[in-house]
């Protein structure tokens, strides 16, 4: 392969989309990297980070800590819940440092040329203003119907907790508004995959007209 710039790409939707379905069949169809804001939100908050150390001050009052040091996230999720007031201030230190670490890998791979593309996942891809690092971001598009019927199944979440996430969400047409592509993901894996091939061979053809190899 050439020396040619790695495309980044970012991946949203909402929740109960498929996101994670959808990205395991781009990694199957793409030379790529798959980087997950949640886990690497995860790793950044793993004792001996500088994160770690700032929340262990914002935290250290609270019943959210196991005798290894490291977070329940259960417990963690419930002072969340609860208390807007420190989900801000967690938000405030673990999303500026997820950010920095992304931007560092993509410089990475960059360097090395190994992959096309790098897809990174976020729920708040928005709204941390990754619309403006990306080179492109891809919606992951399901109906609320289907949304709703995979929440309820694979988590068991109630209705009364659904209606309550997908009211904080963006809506469909905000979504469209930034993204420079969809996914729809409201059938099988068979159709997913079948956009992904037709977006890979489009891009296929526009390095092919501008002279640039794979």
């Amino acid at each position: 392969m050439q020396n040619k710039r790695m495309k980044f790409i970012g991946i949203t939707g909402g929740v109960g989309a498929g996101k994670t379905t959808v990205l395991a069949a781009i990694a199957k169809q793409f030379t790529a990297r798959i980087l997950l804001a949640d886990e690497i939100a995860h790793q950044l908050m793993e004792p001996g980070t500088s994160c770690y150390n700032r929340l262990r001050e914002l935290f250290g009052q609270d019943d959210v800590w196991q005798l290894d040091g490291c977070f329940d996230r259960g417990k963690l999720g419930g002072v969340l819940f609860s208390d807007e007031q420190k989900r801000s201030k967690l938000n405030a230190i673990v999303h500026p440092a997820v950010k920095k670490y992304v931007m560092e890998q993509v410089r990475l791979e960059r360097e090395r040329g190994q992959y096309e593309y790098l897809f990174f996942e976020a729920a708040l891809l928005i709204e941390e203003g990754y619309d403006q690092l990306c080179d492109e971001l891809w919606y992951i598009y399901t109906s609320e119907e289907n949304r709703r019927a995979r929440l309820i199944a694979d988590r068991g979440y109630s209705d009364q907790k659904i209606d309550d996430i997908f009211a904080a969400q963006r809506s469909e047409e905000e979504f469209r508004k930034y993204c420079t592509r969809e996914i729809d993901n409201n059938q099988d894996i068979d159709f997913v995959i079948k956009q992904l091939k037709q977006i890979k061979d489009t891009e296929g053809e526009k390095d092919g007209q501008t002279g640039i190899e794979r």
